[in-house]
């Protein structure tokens, strides 16, 4: 079976706030054992318009596993506390 990503660009618009949003999705991630594999280090542009701020990669069983952690109510929490925090653009891949 192949492998779920959750792929997500976030321009982090109030830090403090955001801190919170972390602490609820970090726990939501071990919940549901996700496997960390970009979260917040070095990016930069190579092609297109944007630059990136906040690049987040994560890894899951399945694009099912990943849709069912997307709308848990562990990670409903952590999107609450992210609103007004930030604006996120994220999407759900298959691997291969």
């Amino acid at each position: 079976m192949p492998a779920g990503f959750i792929i997500a660009s976030v321009d982090v618009t109030d830090p403090e706030q955001y801190e919170q949003y972390k602490l609820l999705s970090s726990a939501a991630f071990k919940l549901h054992g996700v496997e960390v594999l970009a979260r917040g280090g070095k990016a930069e542009k190579l092609e297109g318009d944007r630059d990136p701020n906040r690049v987040v990669v994560l890894r899951f069983p399945s694009f099912d596993a990943a849709k069912a952690f997307y709308d848990s109510e562990a990670y409903l929490a952590a999107r609450k506390a992210r609103e007004g925090a930030a604006r996120m653009n994220m999407m759900v891949v298959e691997g291969v």
